[in-house]
């Protein structure tokens, strides 16, 4: 009787890839994409509608490559923490599977690429860049001190807002610091449904959270935050000249908040992630009625 023969050894380097990608969560691109919607709805509002191909590339690349980057930080900075909870204990770092020297090097490429793209664009905004990087290296810290560390990833998850309006208008008014602080508030809510699918594992290691901080007042504090999240930038889109098809997809988005509270409010954890995976749909249904109504108001 014939025996199989084994299967082929994979390539160390298409194996050491796989690993790279997993670090940087390729798989999940929810997370750039919650960078993403708010970030290109700053360009469209700064520029008055399309912003050109230069910056949308800018942008666009910039966050993915951003985003990774942060991964690399985080995960470097809670591999003692994450092997402690169920749903990160696998990953590469905390699993040794990377070390901390190499994603560390990962993570510097990715942020000189995302450098290498900001220095196309102005002054005002590589000095915001290095700003919008000690944010993003200070975060992973905050979970240890702050009560409410989604407060400062979202700082750091706005960052694109100002620096959009900098690379358009060469300045940053006063409206792209109010789109900051209302989308700081969507950031609140999302992170929060994520925290708490972790919440019983985060209280048994000690790390802060809001879903922690806020108790038996989260559900109705993440309805509150998304609430001045879309009350913050309906607001402004209402103070533009722009076509009312724009308020259809306000709706929708408040419609998409109104099926966040169904799925978060027994707390039950697939449940509340699943409300965080599918939340930048609801930025993107903004993007989309912005986008729209700037081109059907020309």
């Amino acid at each position: 009787m014939e025996t199989a023969s084994p299967l082929p050894a994979q390539p160390l380097w298409r194996a050491k890839l796989a690993l790279y990608l997993d670090l940087i969560r390729w798989s999940r691109p929810a997370g750039w994409l919650l960078l993403l919607w708010p970030t290109l709805s700053a360009l469209w509002l700064a520029a008055g509608g399309f912003p050109g191909w230069h910056l949308l590339a800018v942008f666009t690349l910039g966050t993915v490559l951003m985003r990774s980057a942060g991964c690399c930080i985080n995960d470097v900075a809670d591999r003692d923490f994450d092997r402690h909870v169920k749903r990160t204990a696998q990953r590469p770092v905390t699993s040794g599977k990377v070390s901390v020297r190499e994603a560390l090097a990962v993570g510097a490429a990715l942020a000189l690429g995302a450098f290498g793209l900001v220095l196309t664009t102005n002054t005002a905004t590589i000095y915001l860049s290095f700003a919008a990087l000690a944010v993003a290296v200070v975060y992973p810290y905050a979970k240890r001190v702050v009560s409410m560390p989604q407060a400062v990833l979202g700082i750091a998850f706005s960052f694109g807002i100002p620096m959009a309006f900098s690379a358009v208008q060469g300045r940053v008014p006063a409206m792209a610091w109010l789109l900051l602080a209302g989308n700081l508030f969507w950031v609140l809510a999302y992170d929060t449904e994520y925290a708490m699918v972790d919440r019983d594992d985060d209280l048994r290691i000690g790390m802060k959270t809001s879903a922690i901080t806020l108790g038996e007042r989260d559900v109705p504090m993440v309805m509150g935050f998304y609430a001045v999240y879309l009350l913050s930038w309906g607001g402004w889109l209402a103070s533009l000249s722009l076509h009312l098809v724009w308020m259809a997809f306000w709706c929708a988005a408040l419609a998409q908040a109104a099926w966040h509270y169904k799925l978060i409010r027994r707390r039950e954890r697939e449940d509340c992630f699943k409300a965080f995976r599918l939340n930048h749909w609801m930025a993107a249904t903004l993007f989309a009625g912005l986008a729209l109504g700037s081109a059907f108001s020309t």
